[in-house]
């Protein structure tokens, strides 16, 4: 599937690219190229192969939420660079 120069343009302005005319004739190449690899995946039969959403089976990685005791202020603020009592201090980003 050969690829006309104004495709390559209109394809490049989707994405926002700026291209020179001899980028916009080697893209025009390669993305052609590219098209006619993946016309090849059409000829291959694939009527005994059922619909998959995931590759690999998945599962959930999170564990169950527990209620524990949290830590004390001076815990927690022990390696602050900076505090204000039972707070960090940080530099103001807003005036």
């Amino acid at each position: 599937m050969a690829l006309t120069q104004d495709q390559v343009l209109h394809i490049a302005e989707l994405a926002r690219l700026g291209i020179t005319e001899e980028e916009t004739e080697l893209f025009a190449e390669q993305l052609s190229e590219i098209l006619d690899y993946a016309q090849m995946l059409n000829h291959l039969d694939t009527g005994a192969i059922p619909p998959t959403a995931q590759a690999i089976p998945m599962h959930d990685v999170t564990r169950p939420d527990q209620v524990t005791s949290s830590l004390a202020p001076e815990e927690i603020l022990a390696n602050a660079p900076r505090r204000q009592g039972d707070y960090f201090k940080v530099k103001p980003i807003l005036e």
